[in-house]
């Protein structure tokens, strides 16, 4: 039965295991969701492609309303040291004159330092 499962990404045992909607790794303690890389999963790309991480300088390409205020983040708005968290807005930053928030990667690109 073990022999239609991957092996685990992590330490590449061949005793991986169903658990529940995940794969398991009794050896590493690695779980993934089956079908989808963990590579891919942890990708978060801005509006124009490139690969973001965690304390990158980006730049917002729309304006953005902002929830339960009347700020608005304007066009061009620059955020410095970003840092990526898992969920539907996954850029935690602190915004100039509007402060901490979250922010999609599809509405802003990476500044060129």
């Amino acid at each position: 039965m073990t022999d239609s499962l991957p092996p685990c990404p992590e330490c590449s045992s061949p005793y991986t295991y169903q658990a529940d909607a995940l794969l398991a790794c009794p050896e590493c303690g690695h779980e993934w969701q089956p079908g989808r890389p963990d590579d891919e999963a942890s990708v978060v790309r801005d509006s124009v492609g490139n690969v973001l991480g965690d304390g990158d300088t980006v730049t917002v390409i729309k304006d953005l309303k902002v929830k339960g205020s009347s700020s608005v983040v304007k066009v061009g708005t620059k955020v410095r040291g970003i840092r990526l968290v898992d969920g539907d807005h996954d850029i935690d930053c602190k915004v100039p004159g509007i402060g901490q928030m979250g922010l999609k990667s599809q509405f802003v690109k990476k500044v060129a330092e």
